[in-house]
């Protein structure tokens, strides 16, 4: 397939398979990227019209005629603030809630309409039936990113002297349409306000940020995921070891897709000349759910500290409302994972953990820091949050049930050496998933740095090889992120 046919690929309409790994948008992107270094050298804000231009057609391509809801809510976020802003005091908060009502308004019809009717079919017992909606993709995170400009700027947190094509730019920055992260306007608006040198750290940083991604989300997380989807699919089909391995495997799958996806956007964004903050920083490291919410995707965990957390009052109202407002955080972000009640369950299930830890933190702030404390307290909140993933991850809770069930009560180690034997890849894929997951921030940031000033021959070989791996060991589908559904 020749480069013509792939930009005549891209132009041609909406593609289910679109993404950040995925051939076409490799092409569209080097093309991008060599009119992009020129534009960017000429003019700020004509390299700025430019990428919003990509920006648009990356979200067609991902979305279709749904696309227009972004620029729509662009436009009316962008119109409502800047009016909000020029309220008088009595009259701002009744602009701001406005404002806010509008930009969750798609949101709440695409993502949550038939999860309602389902609710009212069942309180009424009458024939509501499900609506022919589809969710358009990555609408969660620019609806959060145009509620965290606007409620910024209603607390004065950042300023409304933002024109509209800047405020175009920092809503449908391609690298974060997709699944985010979740950025904040103070983070990239005074970016685009401001041309930046590009230097080599920059370039280099966020090529290897982009061979990251692509390890954890095309090579890991695409492969394991094919036996991943086999047991969720059908626990009764396999003995306790084959759900556990699953459970196990579904835990690494997660990880690598969206931290690799995080890695890519994150990494692409450098090579523009933009620096985002990380996204996650080493989750399963945690000693407890409250310490995994500050490594696991970061910018969701802290926009639901600072808008729904702390304005429901936060810990500033005594214990007991700290915990009721931890707990109803958390089912609040379960639900923003999707309209089912599992993802409601999920968020249960880490608001009772963060209750719990607050309730024994007295107790526990005791106890001394040693191995033999901190070990038994890593083991169990891996384990506690690999069986709320399987709530997370399971149809019903039933097949949730049937996982567990099975790992309990049917387990046997007689399976270990069969199931190494048969599925040496994926056993290989998960052990090593795994053990780069137990390295340290600062042996990464050494191992990158080293990237960065090593020749650019040897910079070629290791993405080549990057490229040959995932190449060698993807499988014919190309997967979707699988935060994209939210």
């Amino acid at each position: 397939m020749q480069v013509t046919d792939y930009i005549s690929h891209f132009l041609s309409g909406p593609d289910s398979t679109w993404s950040f790994v995925s051939i076409p948008f490799a092409v569209a992107f080097i093309v991008f990227f060599g009119i992009y270094i020129y534009l960017r050298r000429q003019s700020r804000r004509l390299t700025l019209g430019y990428v919003i231009i990509f920006s648009m057609l990356f979200a067609y391509k991902a979305n279709g005629v749904l696309m227009v809801l972004l620029p729509l809510t662009a436009l009316l976020s962008y119109y409502m603030t800047r009016r909000m802003a020029m309220e008088s005091d009595s009259r701002r908060k009744r602009w701001m809630w406005a404002t806010v009502c509008v930009e969750l308004a798609p949101l709440l019809y695409y993502k949550y309409t038939n999860f309602l009717l389902d609710i009212l079919h069942d309180l009424t017992i009458s024939n509501f039936g499900p609506l022919s909606i589809i969710l358009p993709v990555g609408i969660s995170f620019y609806t959060f990113q145009a509620i965290s400009y606007t409620v910024d700027v209603y607390k004065q947190r950042f300023t409304a002297e933002v024109d509209l094509l800047e405020y175009f730019f920092y809503l449908t920055f391609f690298p974060l349409l997709i699944a985010g992260p979740i950025t904040r306007a103070e983070t990239l608006l005074p970016q685009a306000q401001h041309r930046r040198h590009i230097n080599d750290t920059m370039v280099y940083g966020g090529l290897w940020l982009i061979m990251s991604g692509l390890v954890k989300k095309a090579l890991i997380a695409d492969y394991i995921a094919q036996y991943n989807n086999w047991i969720f699919d059908d626990p009764t089909g396999y003995s306790g070891f084959e759900n556990l391995m699953g459970v196990l495997g579904y835990t690494l799958q997660i990880y690598c897709d969206f931290s690799g996806y995080s890695d890519i956007s994150i990494g692409i964004a450098l090579l523009l000349g933009f620096e985002l903050k990380e996204n996650f920083r080493f989750p399963y490291q945690s000693l407890n759910v409250q310490e995994f919410w500050r490594r696991w995707h970061i910018s969701l965990s802290t926009w639901f500290r600072d808008y729904v957390y702390i304005p429901l009052g936060g810990n500033r109202r005594g214990l007991v409302r700290t915990y009721i407002n931890n707990f109803v955080t958390m089912l609040i972000a379960g639900l923003w994972h999707g309209a089912s009640w599992m993802f409601v369950i999920w968020g249960a299930l880490h608001g009772f953990a963060q209750v719990v830890h607050k309730m024994s933190k007295p107790w526990l702030d005791r106890l001394p820091d040693r191995w033999w404390v901190t070990f038994p307290c890593w083991l169990i909140t891996f384990i506690y949050v690999s069986v709320a993933w399987v709530f997370f991850r399971s149809p019903d809770l039933s097949t949730a049930f049937t996982i567990l069930g099975k790992i309990v009560g049917d387990f046997s180690l007689s399976y270990l050496v069969p199931f190494v034997e048969t599925r040496m890849t994926w056993t290989v894929f998960v052990v090593l998933g795994f053990a780069l997951h137990a390295v340290r921030q600062r042996h990464v940031d050494k191992l990158r740095k080293f990237y960065v000033d090593t020749p650019w021959t040897l910079k070629l070989i290791l993405l080549f090889i990057v490229l040959q791996l995932v190449i060698n060991y993807r499988l014919s589908d190309i997967r979707p992120f699988i935060y994209a559904q939210f």
